[in-house]
């Protein structure tokens, strides 16, 4: 039997689930000013996955990359989010 794909599907959601949180609290810390940070977390991350040979440690670096990126977006509607009330707003940050 081959547990490779399950791995992965295991591995992506967890990664997704680290990164859900993560976002909420950027954007409740510091707004949307990090998605750069994003951007640089997910380019290394997919570039690295390009060089890393295990096929397994390469979708799992990959996955964590692209969910970095599509973080950027997220970040942005968590905005949208806190200015709709679905979130609290940090009162500490102007």
């Amino acid at each position: 039997m081959y547990f490779t794909g399950i791995i992965i599907a295991v591995c992506t959601f967890v990664t997704i689930g680290i990164w859900h949180p993560i976002v909420i609290k950027t954007e409740y810390y510091w707004g949307t000013r990090p998605w750069i940070i994003y951007l640089v977390i997910g380019l290394i991350s997919i570039g690295a996955a390009l060089f890393i040979e295990n096929p397994l440690v390469s979708a799992v670096v990959g996955v964590f990359g692209a969910s970095a990126l599509w973080g950027i977006g997220e970040l942005f509607s968590q905005k949208k989010r806190v200015e709709r009330g679905w979130f609290p707003k940090n009162p500490n940050r102007k």
